[in-house]
């Protein structure tokens, strides 16, 4: 009974310290951000305006939000919105071309891994719909500006969406989701992937180094383009918590106010194709780990009993 007595002892304080120490801790070094689980209204950018008593700037998201709001229950007509989409084909065409400060996104899957609200928004005015306004005076000098010079009609956006949502969907890989939301600004070392794509296998030197030329021009420009070069995501997933990444990735703005990164719009089965894609990177050994944590657990407990079955035996007649 003594050494369950110093064991429950022992096991208080340890607890007692992690979680009463560790959780504030990371409180007071961490604010909490509240998610919304991946559903753009703009409730969060009005709030974060009027946070920073910017009333004008909040008032004029708020009509912006509400205009998003109001195009989303129009009926888009996929046959128009096709031949409407045309017009987006001269960048989002796949040649890898830096335009504005980054290569312009893949549209493959846009449908699937993209927020109906934020497509509409992205069109409408891509620095509101991304939340970087703030690096703007005028919104229309964003990469994507001109688009919401040449898509004024509520109609003819509703009409893409439908478009997007209905040919440009489809099943995505946790890979595809990764490259086409995040991999034109992040690199992912461990897994050979660069701002201008996979790294190919060269057979001679100099191919290699002429590839690797191209790879730091574009991050020379997607630097000058969002004020410093973005991270590796190589280990991010170790590196942060689930809620800081979901929140972060959700609204940049809500973790680092002022930041340069835009909001992606991803839904939340997108967010969590790219998630398993970091997962699958930055810690390949997760699944064998938590396949092998009952095991452990079952052997601790194993072993336990034995242990107390051999000391009640061997100290059997010595009380």
């Amino acid at each position: 009974m003594k050494e369950l007595k110093i064991f429950g002892i022992v096991a208080a304080f340890t607890l007692l310290l992690y979680w009463g120490v560790e959780p504030y801790a990371h409180s007071q070094m961490h604010k909490h951000v509240e998610g919304h689980d991946f559903v753009y209204t703009g409730a969060a950018d009005v709030e974060e305006a009027e946070a920073a008593k910017k009333t004008e700037v909040a008032e004029a998201k708020k009509a912006f939000w509400a205009s998003v709001g109001k195009i989303a229950k129009m009926k888009g007509n996929v046959a128009n919105g096709e031949a409407a989409f045309a017009t987006c084909l001269g960048c989002h065409n796949g040649a890898g071309v830096n335009m504005g400060g980054v290569i312009p996104p893949n549209l493959d899957h846009a449908g699937a891994i993209y927020d109906k609200n934020y497509l509409i928004a992205l069109i409408k005015d891509p620095a509101m719909a991304s939340n970087v306004d703030h690096k703007y005076k005028d919104t229309s000098t964003h990469p994507m500006g001109s688009i919401k010079m040449m898509m004024t009609d509520d109609q003819q956006i509703a009409d893409v969406v439908a478009y997007l949502q209905a040919k440009k969907a489809g099943e995505v890989t946790p890979k595809q989701a990764f490259e086409e939301a995040c991999g034109r600004c992040h690199a992912m070392r461990y897994a050979k992937w660069t701002q201008i794509g996979e790294t190919p296998k060269f057979k001679y030197e100099k191919d290699a180094l002429a590839y690797k030329i191209k790879v730091l021009d574009e991050q020379d420009a997607v630097k000058k383009y969002m004020g410093k070069l973005p991270p590796d995501l190589s280990i991010i997933i170790r590196a942060r918590s689930e809620h800081f990444l979901e929140t972060f990735v959700e609204n940049p703005q809500s973790q680092l106010p002022g930041t340069s990164m835009p909001r992606v719009g991803l839904t939340k089965k997108g967010y969590e194709e790219v998630k398993a894609y970091l997962e699958e990177v930055g810690d390949p050994s997760k699944p064998k780990r938590e396949a092998l944590g009952p095991w452990v657990i079952l052997f601790f407990f194993i072993f336990t009993i034995l242990a107390y079955l051999w000391k009640k035996e061997k100290w059997r007649g010595h009380h």
